[in-house]
């Protein structure tokens, strides 16, 4: 049997972030929802510079494997700012867990569906 990739993931965010514990409990639901473990790290970006350097899209923000859950961010600014995710028609402060899940599977190949 194939071993599942090591999967890690890094919450960022700034100091005092309102939405850095429901993107918590979102990437814990995922995890559980998709049955998988993974190391998670969490990053509390501190500078203009820290937020250039790693490339931060706002606070908060997940990454699987090195890479956001949101896909077409590659182009945005970066800097220390609050971050927005696209629900629907909804504008929420934390990714969905539908955008984890979805992040979580193209990592790992899962292919399972929600």
């Amino acid at each position: 049997m194939a071993e599942r990739p090591q999967i890690r993931i890094e919450i960022l965010t700034i100091e005092g972030c309102p939405n850095a514990k429901i993107a918590r409990e979102r990437v814990r639901f995922a995890l559980e929802a998709e049955a998988l473990d993974a190391e998670i790290f969490e990053v509390e970006v501190g500078s203009a510079e820290c937020a250039q350097e790693l490339r931060f899209l706002g606070s908060p923000s997940v990454r699987v494997s090195g890479r956001d859950v949101e896909p077409y961010t590659e182009h945005a600014a970066y800097g220390l700012m609050c971050r927005t995710y696209r629900n629907g028609d909804e504008v929420q402060g934390a990714p969905s867990v539908l955008t984890i899940r979805k992040a979580l599977r193209s990592r790992t190949d899962l292919g399972s569906k929600v």
